[in-house]
């Protein structure tokens, strides 16, 4: 049976869902990672996430620690990149793939309240020339120390959280923003009886 206080915690989270936000995540091999990753992006109203993988298999996830998270984000997968990027494409969506190249610009200065899908690669290959030259931008986060790169999972909570501090200026959480029939969907969906408890 549903509680009153499970009922009102899925809805309150359906409200902060953002649709026009994704992120593609491009052959990441370390399962923390990806489970890091989909944390985050349930954290900040992300609900759904693109797998490419072309040259790693897509690593299990169910043991660790971030693996509940799995269970709040619809996860699409494609056989390719060209794939992946024409949907997204179809559907609106800006693509900004991360990278560090002389194409590349500052986090801070992209408006990541528009319709936008955040790539971000593999561990030691990073976004793949592919994602970088068939993608919209290129992103890059600034570092001032003498470390070149983050891991990509910190990368990735960066990013977002920018995108959710500008969406929260714009009172992006302050009115649902998923469509009627979406909202009643995953409301189904997470309710059913294969939903044990909403995670704390």
């Amino acid at each position: 049976m549903v509680t009153e206080q499970r009922l009102l915690k899925i809805k309150r989270v359906l409200q902060h869902r953002q649709p026009d936000l994704t992120v593609v995540i491009e052959n990441i091999s370390d399962p923390h990672n990806v489970s890091a990753i989909l944390r985050t992006c349930d954290a900040v109203g992300v609900g759904k996430v693109h797998l490419v993988y072309t040259v790693e298999k897509f690593p299990d996830i169910s043991k660790k620690s971030s693996a509940s998270a799995k269970k709040w984000i619809e996860i699409e997968k494609h056989k390719s990149l060209e794939e992946c990027y024409e949907k997204l494409h179809k559907k609106g969506f800006k693509i900004i793939a991360t990278a560090i190249n002389e194409k590349s610009k500052d986090l801070y200065d992209f408006d990541l309240t528009e319709k936008v899908a955040i790539v971000m690669g593999n561990e030691h290959r990073g976004v793949s020339e592919e994602a970088q030259r068939l993608a919209d931008h290129i992103l890059q986060i600034p570092m001032w120390g003498m470390i070149q790169s983050l891991n990509v999972s910190v990368a990735t909570a960066v990013i977002l959280y920018e995108a959710a501090r500008q969406r929260k200026n714009k009172y992006f959480y302050s009115k649902i923003r998923l469509s009627q029939s979406e909202y009643n969907r995953l409301f189904l969906k997470w309710t059913n009886n294969n939903t044990s408890e909403v995670e704390k």
